[in-house]
Order: structure tokens, then C-alpha cells, then sequence
């Protein structure tokens, strides 16, 4: 008698054909399979065209496959008009994530070998001219063959469509942003550039992508989408943090919070020299926590010299810090923030760290409650979240140092 194998299907193979997005399994509202799904099929007849013409954002996309060998190239919708609102995410505080899936959907990525020190050539020119193009550019794009692929999905960035190699493109000349070019031809560093258009009110977005298609810098040259997000986080975040360790401390506790796309957001700012922790705690069944039985919580923090290694926790703790210090510079003082990020299985999908920043920054914009004391705070602090405080408690180097450090004014408070 001939003994038949046995076959192991492990649970995230298996799961999704036991379900098949009827019985949702995986104890999501709604199956993240099926969303995407359904979004390519409306799609696909829009872009799956060996050529397309239409208006892009504007928006590129610089890959990091193969570095310093890169594909690079726009990302254009068949879509004519003003389509700015498809790559312009401090305007998407009102979108669920259908609506986002759904227009990021239609943006179709053409791809081009570059090396990312290359400076001539003609599709070089025209990635540079979209990246510095301060409205939407009409453009027609010819491929070697029909975009094909599902959304892509990146915790940095944004989700796209598909994409495809570009045979021949043609793009109109675009009305660029006059700062940007001009520091396209200035000789200053990329940091100073960077730092010049943010004080003067450019788009975090933009900035990202003009960096991303090495308009900046002496030796001017490609950086992948997801780093050059993450770079001007970390550029201003750490400028404006060295601006506000001159202020006085504020004087109250605060506590900031709100929610967006089944994430809930609470900010907590207290009298302090300069120092911030971001901590998450994913439920089971949202993004990076798809099949696990318990929350998993963890964070990064900095003390007043900052920190000199990158957060493990990746880009949304530097986007989280530009919001903090946006806020305490605007306020001209200082002081310690945490951020506690509650990501419910709602969040069926990322969407890229611009949900981090400008949802801290919209939380920051609310009135905060105050408290005379750091009891009082907590105790507000943990009748807004799921997860009892303790956990966070745990998880936090902040919290551990503030109810468990002896500072002076204990010893001072004794001997008086």
C-alpha cells in the first residue's frame, strides 16, 4: 500500500482559499484581496493600452531594485483634467481607503533603466521637468507592452497602479514651480535646498519628489521614492527639533487626538527639555499583523541629543516627528511628546507614511485638553484608548522614565 505525502499548506497560504472573501477568515471588515480586486478590474480597461495620454499629477516614480541601477519614469492616469488630488496626500483627510485604492488605481508607472548618477538624455529631462511641474502635465506615454500587474503597496508610499517599460513618451511643457528650478541650478547642498522650500510653505510631497529626482545637491542625482520620503521627514524634523531646544518648556500637560481609517491617534505633550517617542500597536488581522492572535506594540524614541541609528520602527517615526515639531516650533516652545498609534483592522491596507504625518498634524491642529498634572493626563490618556495603558506603559521608555526616574526637584521637594 502506497502512503500519499502529507501536503503542509501553511495558515497564510490557506486561509485565503478556505475564505475566498465570503467568510472573512482573517476577521477583517472587509477582504483586502477583494479591494484590490475589484479596483484593477474597473481600472483595467483604462489602463491596460499599449499607449495612454492623459495628465499626470504631477508624479514619478524612482524604484530602488537593482541600486544604483533603477527604474525610473512618471505616473500618469488616462485621465485629462486637474488630477492633482491623485498625488497630493495633505489633501486626503477626508478620503477612506476605497477612495484612495481607487484613484491611485488608475495611475499607471512607466519604467526606464537609468543609473541614478545619470544627468543627459532626453526621458532624464522630462522625469526632472514633471518633478519640478507645480500643476498637472499632460503627457502620452507609448509602451513595449500593456501595463499589467495589481496595486502596488509600500508603507512608505503612496499605492500605484501598474506599469510597464516606456517605448516613446511625449510630454508638454510644464509650468514649474520657479523655486524649485531655481535651486535646480543653484550650486547649494541638497539639505539647504530641501530646507529652503519648506520655509517657503512647498509641499512636504513635493519636496519629496523633486529630492527623488535628484534636483538637489553639488553632485545631483536619483534617490528611490521610499528613501527620498523618509530624507526630507528626517531633514526638517531635525532642523526644526534644533529651533525648539531654544524655547522655554511648556507648562501644562496636553493631550491631542483623533481618528482616520480605523487608526486612532493620541499625541501627549508634557513640560520637558526636548525628547519624543512614537510607539503602534497593530491589532490582529490589519497590515503587518495579519495572522497574529495578540496586538503587537512597539516604538522608538530620542532623547535631547537625538538618536544615531535609524528607527526600527521605519519612516512614520520620522513623519510623526516633523508633525511634533511643526507644532512646538509654530508655539515657539519646548517640550516631550509621545505619539500612540492604535491600528484597528479597518486599516486593511498601508497607504504609505503620509497617513502618519498628516494625521499627527490634523490631531495637533484640534484644541488640546490640559492637565495640571501627569496623573490627570494619564488617566484622560487611557479612557481614550482600546489598549489598557499599562501595555503602553510597558512598551514606553518615556513613560517608564517619567514615573519611575527620581529628578532634583524630588530630592529638593524632601529637604524642604
Amino acid at each position: 500500500m502506497k502512503v500519499k505525502p502529507k501536503k503542509f499548506i501553511s495558515l497564510d497560504e490557506s486561509i485565503c482559499i478556505r475564505c475566498r472573501g465570503a467568510k472573512l477568515l482573517c476577521g477583517k471588515a472587509r477582504c483586502p484581496v477583494l479591494v484590490r480586486y475589484y479596483k484593477n478590474l474597473e481600472a483595467k480597461p483604462l489602463v491596460e493600452k499599449k499607449i495612454i495620454f492623459g495628465s499626470s499629477p504631477p508624479s514619478i516614480f524612482i524604484g530602488r531594485h537593482g541600486y544604483p541601477n533603477v527604474y525610473a519614469g512618471p505616473m500618469l492616469p488616462p485621465l485629462q483634467g486637474d488630477t492633482s488630488y491623485m498625488d497630493l496626500p495633505e489633501k486626503w483627510h477626508d478620503k477612506e481607503i476605497d477612495d484612495i485604492v481607487d484613484f491611485r488605481m488608475k495611475l499607471v508607472r512607466g519604467k526606464y533603466r537609468i543609473n541614478i548618477n545619470t544627468r543627459t538624455g532626453k526621458i532624464i529631462e522630462y522625469i526632472q521637468e514633471v518633478a519640478m511641474a507645480e500643476r498637472p502635465v499632460d503627457m502620452e506615454i507609448e509602451f513595449e507592452k500593456k501595463p499589467k500587474g495589481v496595486i502596488a503597496l509600500y508603507d512608505e508610499v503612496q499605492p500605484h497602479g501598474p506599469s510597464a517599460p516606456i517605448k516613446k513618451i511625449w510630454v508638454e511643457n510644464p509650468k514649474v514651480n520657479k523655486r524649485i528650478e531655481k535651486l535646480y541650478y543653484d550650486e547649494i547642498k541638497a539639505n539647504e535646498a530641501v530646507l529652503l522650500l519648506y520655509e517657503n510653505g512647498i509641499f512636504v510631497s513635493s519636496i519629496q519628489k523633486a529630492f527623488s529626482a535628484g534636483l538637489f545637491g553639488i553632485e545631483k542625482r536619483f534617490v528611490p521614492t521610499r528613501w527620498s520620503i523618509t530624507a526630507v521627514d528626517d531633514i526638517i524634523g531635525k532642523k526644526l527639533v534644533e529651533e525648539i531646544k531654544n524655547y522655554r518648556w511648556i507648562d501644562e500637560y496636553r493631550v491631542y487626538y483623533t481618528k482616520s481609517l480605523d487608526n486612532l491617534w493620541v499625541i501627549f505633550f508634557y513640560p520637558s527639555s526636548w525628547q519624543y517617542e512614537l510607539i503602534e500597536a497593530w491589532y490582529p488581522n490589519t497590515t503587518w499583523n495579519p495572522l497574529g492572535k495578540k496586538i503587537v506594540m512597539y516604538g522608538d524614541y530620542e532623547l535631547y541629543d537625538g538618536r544615531h541609528e535609524y528607527a526600527s520602527i521605519g519612516g512614520c517615526y520620522y513623519a510623526a516627528r516633523l508633525a511634533v515639531a511643526e507644532k512646538l516650533k509654530k508655539e515657539k516652545r519646548q517640550a516631550g511628546a509621545i505619539v500612540l498609534r492604535e491600528i484597528h483592522p479597518g486599516y486593511i491596507m498601508p497607504v504609505g507614511v503620509w497617513n502618519v504625518r498628516e494625521n499627527v498634524r490634523k490631531a495637533l491642529k484640534n484644541e488640546p485638553k490640559k492637565f495640571d498634572n501627569f496623573k490627570e493626563a494619564i488617566l484622560f490618556i487611557s479612557s481614550l484608548l482600546h489598549i489598557p495603558i499599562k501595555r503602553w506603559i510597558e512598551v514606553s521608555y518615556l513613560f517608564k522614565n517619567m514615573l519611575y526616574q527620581k529628578r532634583i526637584d524630588d530630592y529638593y521637594c524632601k529637604i524642604m
